[in-house]
């Protein structure tokens, strides 16, 4: 039975009773079914006799059979034995390699809460650096599990691309870096620059909106990877950097001389920044979207991963539920009921993962703003554990 649930099929349950109801489900993986079809028996035969009827459950089951293209991923991901998660190819502070050859960063971390809540070891992940024009190929083909590169999400991306968003991991926005050879403080001060970004993202698209009512003219230079972008600005082929300005400070970071450059007060607009899945495997959906809820709620919760292990003495219904010991645990979502616990310890709170990575601990020492929690002045926000 269990073999047989891995695989598209489909059955007929009749219950007796007063009502002798039809249900036909499509089965494509041990933990789901979806239904298709509900309705009693005895209507059915007088609307459209059982022959129409049998025309139509193959109808629907024809028209449905992209539900079960691909494995459910949690399976899949179980099966292989790690996870294989899509980031940039070297944007610091969100995934880039360190020069001890490991990655790091706060899209890494995501990816590592995923594999820590699945196996309850957060180091069994592959990385595949990805261009912006790969990514979202390579998450609907299925070579990668979740795509966590520095993604921003937007309508047309979510309704249109076969993904889904998860939720935002960081509240960004668009920006420019400029040098201080070109002697101003504000883009607008400016009649004719060279403007470099990244290809296979929204910022050219973003900025000439920002501009057309302007007089401003400027020359497009476009860089496949943001180590490209950092050479074409020193080389002087563009006076401007435009992106998100989490992504600009990583970029300065990599520059010979950074003092050399200030950042302008021109907001373009907000980059709401987050990981995405296939469109369709609403478990793998929210196993991503709780593992990344549970950082954000351990950090208002004042667990971290110094003291998780004491919190199981806690009295406190909230923390109790966290961890596992009353509620759902990991029910709902085919998990352990410690599957929040092993990834604080393993991964750490949202502030532990900002702080290392963006924050006070790292070489960026950027500011939360906007990624504070939510009663702390920002935007970020989890739903209770429980």
């Amino acid at each position: 039975m269990e073999e047989a649930h891995r695989k598209a099929g489909w059955t007929l349950e009749s219950h007796t009773g007063k009502v002798n109801m039809v249900r036909v489900f499509v089965y494509c993986d041990l933990d789901q079914k979806i239904l298709l079809f509900k309705e009693p028996l005895l209507a059915i035969m007088e609307r459209m006799g059982i022959h129409r009827f049998a025309v139509i459950i193959l109808f629907l089951l024809l028209m449905t059979a992209d539900v079960c293209a691909f494995p459910f991923t949690k399976t899949t991901v179980i099966e292989r034995g790690y996870l294989r998660c899509g980031v940039s190819t070297g944007i610091p502070g969100f995934s880039s390699v360190d020069g001890k050859g490991e990655w790091r960063g706060l899209d890494v971390d995501v990816c590592r809460a995923v594999a820590a809540a699945l196996f309850s070891d957060a180091d069994k992940v592959t990385y595949v650096p990805l261009l912006p024009k790969e990514r979202t190929a390579a998450l609907v083909s299925g070579d990668v599990d979740i795509l966590a590169r520095n993604f921003a999400w937007d309508l047309t991306r979510d309704g249109s691309l076969n993904l889904n968003f998860v939720t935002v991991t960081f509240h960004d926005l668009q920006g420019f870096l400029a040098t201080k050879k070109i002697g101003v403080e504000s883009v607008l001060e400016l009649k004719e620059f060279g403007v470099c970004y990244q290809s296979g993202t929204r910022y050219g698209d973003n900025l000439a909106d920002y501009l057309q009512q302007s007089e401003i003219r400027y020359r497009p230079v476009v860089s496949s990877t943001p180590d490209q972008i950092v050479k074409d600005f020193e080389a002087g082929r563009c006076e401007v950097i435009t992106g998100g300005r989490a992504q600009l400070q990583g970029l300065r970071s990599k520059l010979v001389d950074p003092a050399d450059t200030i950042f302008l007060p021109e907001i373009v607009t907000n980059v709401p920044l987050g990981p995405a899945v296939r469109h369709g495997d609403d478990n793998w959906f929210d196993i991503v979207k709780w593992s990344v809820f549970a950082m954000i709620y351990a950090e208002q919760l004042g667990i971290n991963s110094e003291n998780i292990a004491e919190m199981a003495s806690s009295s406190n219904g909230f923390i109790k539920s966290f961890l596992g010991l009353e509620g759902p645990g990991g029910k709902g979502l085919g998990l352990r009921d410690d599957w929040a616990e092993e990834i604080i310890r393993q991964v750490g709170n949202y502030k532990e993962v900002y702080d290392r990575n963006l924050g006070e601990l790292s070489p960026l020492k950027l500011k939360r703003g906007l990624n504070e929690l939510w009663n702390r002045g920002g935007l970020l926000f989890a739903p209770p554990i429980r």
